[in-house]
Formats: structure tokens, sequence, C-alpha cells
């Protein structure tokens, strides 16, 4: 618990956002992305129940959780409810650590001017939190030891790159792969040579790697050396011919495969498929022994909270992961919206109620 404290007192400090930064389909005014019957609420309400002030209170069900998602939501009530100013906002922090059943977020007002977000609400915050808790339960087992990157752009549709941009460095990784990923906060994409590249060189990974450098002469090189599913034969090539223009590489072998290193090796007691720590090992190895101690290595391709933490624990030589599908998976945190008072008075479904929290704080928008 201590060390996670320091971890906490370490992490930027994320400032509030505005409804100035995140971006808005202007048809969420219409309802067009709130869930039906919530829209047909409000008009029952309008009509035949006006002016009841109702509180409306947001949780989910994960331990050890990193939130994420308060800034966007608070931006898009001040956006799209009807009297914002009249609502009265109780909150917790983007980058708060949370835990089940927690209120995270409290509205007070008159259900006709904003019930009618409670869908979308929902699913920011479930979005955000996830990507946040992910990275984060990562790097709490990377710490500052070992760099990441994300590369989740291409394992969802694009337009969630913006919004799990954010997730991700409210969770403490700047390194992003589209520039879309830093938009919230000011970030600018990075990356490598991707296998096009190699390709179009014929497989010869060193012309690549010159190329690189020549278009981009003020940038270490970053060289992609699996193309060939002979990483450590590449890498070799590689460092000699740049030398200290050559700042890292990184393997990306498919799991169907097995790396040429393993040809008449054997490979009892072990999976050679992939990206093994075998691999990594001799790959650290072979460049120390040549006297290129100065070459990272970045691994990426299938890499799971679960792989990283075996990783960590065995001392696998990785300077930086590189991370996709792990960090967008959506199921971490699910978050539910239930109306809990009604002009006052404590009224809610059975198993639902008001949840008292000196936490949460009164927003001003």
């Amino acid at each position: 618990m201590k060390e996670l404290e320091i971890t906490l007192k370490e992490k930027e400090k994320i400032k509030r956002l505005t409804n100035k930064t995140f971006k808005f389909p202007k048809e969420i005014a219409t309802g067009f992305y709130s869930a039906n019957y919530f829209l047909k609420t409000r008009k029952i309400v309008a009509t035949k129940l006006k002016n009841h002030t109702v509180t409306m209170q947001f949780f989910q069900r994960s331990n050890d959780a990193m939130l994420c998602g308060i800034d966007e939501v608070i931006a898009l009530i001040a956006t799209f409810a009807h009297n914002p100013k009249k609502l009265k906002i109780e909150a917790l922090n983007d980058g708060d650590l949370i835990k089940e059943n927690e209120p995270v977020l409290k509205i007070t007002g008159r259900y006709e001017d904003f019930g009618y977000l409670e869908s979308l609400i929902d699913g920011i915050l479930a979005r955000r939190t996830s990507v946040a808790t992910n990275v984060y339960r990562i790097k709490k087992i990377i710490g500052n030891k070992y760099d990441m990157f994300s590369m989740a752009d291409r394992q969802d549709d694009y337009l969630t790159q913006a919004g799990d941009g954010y997730a991700t460095y409210v969770a403490g990784v700047k390194k992003v792969s589209t520039d879309a990923q830093g938009l919230y906060w000011g970030g600018k994409g990075m990356g490598t040579m991707p296998h096009a590249l190699i390709q179009m060189c014929k497989g010869d990974v060193v012309k690549a790697a010159k190329l690189y450098h020549q278009t981009f002469p003020k940038e270490k090189v970053t060289a992609l050396v699996d193309y060939n599913n002979d990483v450590i034969t590449d890498t070799l090539k590689l460092a000699k011919a740049l030398n200290k223009d050559l700042g890292a590489v990184r393997v990306d072998t498919s799991k169907a495969l097995i790396d040429k290193y393993f040809k008449n090796k054997n490979t009892k007691g072990f999976d050679p498929h992939g990206v093994c720590k075998e691999l990594i090992f001799a790959l650290r190895h072979e460049l120390d022994k040549h006297g290129y101690k100065h070459v990272k290595i970045v691994v990426s391709s299938s890499f799971t909270l679960e792989k990283i933490k075996e990783w960590v624990k065995l001392k696998v030589p990785v300077d930086t992961y590189g991370v996709g599908s792990a960090l967008v998976v959506n199921t971490t945190s699910g978050f539910t919206g239930d109306l809990v008072m009604l002009d006052g008075k404590d009224e809610a479904k059975v198993g639902r109620k008001d949840i008292k929290s000196k936490r949460l704080k009164k927003v001003k928008i």
C-alpha cells in the first residue's frame, strides 16, 4: 500500500478540463445518442411530473480501478443539459483510485434537465475508466524501470482514439501512436518504422533503417527486426551498419512463428513461438557481447497484463513494452447510474440507495 501511495504522489496531477477541451457531436442535443426510453421518460416527466428534484448516482463494480471520464462527463453536462448551472454536481477526479460500489458522481436537479444523458455518462465513464485502469495496472507492475507506449490506435474504431489516449495519459503513459490520442492533453504520436517500409526494401532491414534515418536524421532509429523471422541476425546487421544511430530494435514476432534462432536448438521446456522471453534474453546477450549495449529492446505483439507480470518477475531484459489490445478491453469497469433521491428524500429501487461519500467534491460548471 505504501508503494501505491508513493506512485500516486509522483503521478502528474490531472487538471480539470473543460467543455472547450472535449469534442462532442452536435446530435447529442437531439437525443440521437440517447437510449430511446430515456427520451420517452423525459417527455413524460416534462409534461406529467415536472419540477421534481432527483439525485442520480454513478458507480462501478471493480476494486483497484482508476477513475477517468469525469471531466468529459462534466463537459457533456455543461454543453447539453438544460439549465446546467442549476444542477448540483459532486464528483471525484480523473486519476482517483476507486473501489466497487463507490459513488464517483452525483447529479442533483430536475430530471427533465439532464436525465436523457444517463446512458452517455455511463458509456464515457465505463470506457475511460476501463482504459485508465488497464494502463494503471500494467504501470503498477512495470514501475519506472520499464517504459511503455500505447499501440491501441489499431485495436478499435478510430473515433475512440482521443478519449482512449486521454485515459492512457491520466494513468501515466504519454507515449502514444497517433496525434489523435494526444488531442485532449497536447501529446503527439510517436512510432518506429513499419513492416511496410521493410517490405518495400524487399526485406532488407538495413536499407530500410538507413532510408528512415536519412529522412529523419534527428531521430535515433528504432527498427523492426522480425520481418525475416531472424531477429538476432538482423539486429546485429543493423547495429553494425548504424552503430550509435540505432537507438532500439523492436521485436514483434507473430505467435504463429518460431524465430530462426531456435533452429536446431533444444526448445523442450518452453514455448518458442512468437516474442518469447528466451529470444529476448539471447538478443540482449548478443548485443552486449558485440559491444552494442546502447541499443534498447522494445517488444510488442500480444502482451497482456499477465505476460508482462511474468516477464518483470523474471527480469527479462526489455526496455519498452508496446501494448495494444490489453489497454482497450472495455469490460474492466462498467458503470451504472441510478436515481436514489426524490425531492430530498431517499427513493430508489430495491438494492440501491444513496451512498454517502466524503470524497465527492462539488463541481462548478
